[in-house]
C-alpha cells in the first residue's frame, strides 16, 4: 500500500509519537489530519508539516473520549478530504500508581481515552475506510499483553484495545481493511510526565532516562512501515517480544523478575 495521496487521521498528534507519525505519514506523501486537545500547537505542527513536505494537513481539535468530538472528526475530514483511507488511534493517557490508592475516577479517565477514544473514532472512521480498503491502527504497548505494576487500568486500557482489535480484525476479513496492532517498548515521549497519580495529578517527572528509550521517530518509522507492508502486528524491541513470550511460557517467574525490576527503578511505589 504507497501513501501517496492517502487521507490519514492521526489522533494525540500534538506530541510523542502521534506528531512522528503525523510527519513519516507526510514524508511518505500522505495528506494527515492531526486530532488533538492542544488546538494551537496542532495548527502549528499542520502548517510546518504542509511547507515542509508538500501535502495537504488539517488541524482537528479533539477529545477522543468525548463521543461528538470523535464523529466530527471523522466527518470534518471526510468533508474536507472526500475520503478517509488510515485511521491511526494513537492518543493515549498513562498513569502510575498502585491500585490500592487510586481514585476510581482515573481508572474511568484512562478507559475512556485509550479504550472507548479508538472505540468511537473507529466505529465513525469504518464505512469509509472500508470504501478505500484502508487500515485501522491501534498504537497499544507492551502492557497490552504483560500487565506492571502501578499501571492497572492502562495495562487494562491496552489490553481491552488488543482484543477490540483482533475481533475487528477477523470481522473484516473479507472486507479488504488492514487492522493493525502496534506495540511500542518505552518509548521517550511526554506520556510519562503526564500520567496520573492516585487523585488524578500529573506525575510531572519521568521515573525512566528517557535518553536511553526508544525514540518517537523510530516508532512512528515501524507503524508506517507497517500500514504500507499491511502488517498485523508490529511489536517495537527484543525485549517487548521477549516479555510476551515469557508471559506465555513461564508467567509466575516473569511476574517475580517485574516485580523485582520495578522495586528498584526511581522513586518505587513499593
Amino acid at each position: 500500500m504507497g501513501l501517496q495521496n492517502k487521507v490519514v487521521v492521526v489522533t494525540g498528534a500534538s506530541s510523542g509519537i502521534g506528531r512522528a507519525c503525523a510527519e513519516e505519514f507526510a514524508k511518505q506523501g500522505a495528506h494527515v489530519v492531526l486530532a488533538g486537545r492542544r488546538i494551537v500547537t496542532i495548527c502549528e505542527i499542520t502548517a510546518e508539516l504542509e511547507k515542509k513536505y508538500g501535502v495537504r494537513c488539517l488541524a482537528v481539535e479533539c477529545d477522543v473520549s468525548k463521543q461528538d468530538d470523535c464523529k466530527y472528526l471523522i466527518d470534518h475530514t471526510v468533508m474536507s478530504f472526500g475520503k478517509l483511507d488510515v485511521l491511526v488511534n494513537n492518543a493515549g493517557v498513562s498513569m502510575r500508581a498502585l491500585f490500592k490508592n487510586v481514585d476510581l475516577e482515573v481508572v474511568h479517565h484512562i478507559m475512556n481515552v485509550n479504550f472507548f477514544g479508538t472505540v468511537y473514532c473507529t466505529k465513525y472512521a469504518l464505512p469509509e475506510i472500508i470504501k478505500t480498503g484502508g487500515s485501522v491502527v491501534g498504537v497499544s504497548s507492551i502492557n497490552g499483553y504483560q500487565g506492571t505494576p502501578g499501571r492497572t487500568a492502562y495495562a487494562a486500557s491496552k489490553y481491552a484495545m488488543n482484543g477490540f482489535l483482533e475481533s475487528l480484525r477477523i470481522e473484516l476479513l473479507q472486507e479488504g481493511v488492514h487492522v493493525m496492532n502496534v506495540a511500542p517498548y518505552f518509548t521517550a515521549s511526554d506520556i510519562r510526565k503526564h500520567a496520573l497519580r492516585e487523585h488524578g495529578e500529573q506525575q510531572g517527572e519521568s521515573h525512566l532516562d528517557e535518553h536511553k528509550l526508544f525514540t518517537a521517530e523510530s516508532v512512528a518509522k515501524a507503524l508506517v512501515k507497517g500500514v504500507i507492508n499491511r502488517k498485523r502486528d508490529v511489536v517495537l524491541s527484543l525485549r517487548g517480544k521477549l516479555a510476551i513470550l515469557l508471559n506465555k511460557l513461564f508467567p509466575g517467574s516473569l511476574d517475580k523478575k517485574i516485580y523485582d525490576i520495578f522495586s528498584k527503578e526511581k522513586n518505587p511505589l513499593f
